[in-house]
């Protein structure tokens, strides 16, 4: 028997500003998922809290107990209204906002005067499987300068020195909650919704890595 696939997702804890994160609800859901299609496929999660020093220590830690095929992660875009699909780290960390745990970065970049790193062409896959979910799903080149771009570039890492086959960081908004809506008028994306975009996503990446381990 060949042996499974590994899917490692991840998502993020609260952090100042965002009491709620939605990126745990979607993780746990989609960790839950059991279709056919997954069979031959095992799917680990791990919340990291808001914090640069549990990113460097949690990271190491969780690929080396999962060893994971892909890596697809989640964070929280509060100010954005759909979902981004990231095709790239930035070499920038901001030194304006602190952690959850109260720290600031002492230097506004990640790794000296290195260039910003993409994730691949896959991602031009993801976004086509979420778009077509009916999702607003749009591609970014701008993580931002906190935790998630931070936590992008150390997975982009660990790709390239032989950690996963596929890595990927999928930005979400807030989530609708109670009938609420953005003040243009618009429904807020539903967790159901995420859920769906996600199982395309993983369900792709799941696809792209069979593929490779075939070759």
């Amino acid at each position: 028997m060949s042996q499974k696939l590994r899917i490692l997702l991840t998502g993020f804890g609260p952090f100042p500003g965002a009491p709620y994160n939605p990126t745990q609800p979607l993780v746990a859901r989609l960790a839950q998922l059991r279709r056919p299609a997954l069979d031959d496929v095992a799917i680990a999660s791990h919340i990291f809290p808001v914090t640069y020093a549990a990113v460097d220590r949690q990271l190491p830690e969780v690929l080396a107990k999962e060893k994971p095929d892909v890596l697809l992660m989640f964070g929280l875009a509060s100010r954005t209204s759909y979902l981004r699909v990231e095709t790239r780290a930035r070499n920038a960390v901001t030194m304006l906002w602190p952690d959850a745990a109260n720290t600031r970065s002492s230097k506004r970049g990640i790794a000296g005067h290195a260039d910003a790193m993409t994730f691949g062409p896959h991602t031009a896959k993801l976004l086509r499987a979420a778009r077509l979910t009916g999702i607003d799903a749009r591609s970014s080149r701008d993580a931002g300068a906190y935790l998630c771009n931070y936590l992008s570039w150390r997975a982009i890492g660990n790709v390239r020195a032989g950690g996963p086959q596929l890595a990927a960081f999928i930005h979400i908004p807030l989530l609708a909650r109670s009938g609420a809506v953005r003040r243009k008028g618009a429904p807020r994306i539903t967790l159901d919704e995420l859920v769906d975009a996600g199982e395309a996503m993983l369900m792709e990446l799941v696809g792209l890595a069979r593929k490779a381990r075939a070759s």
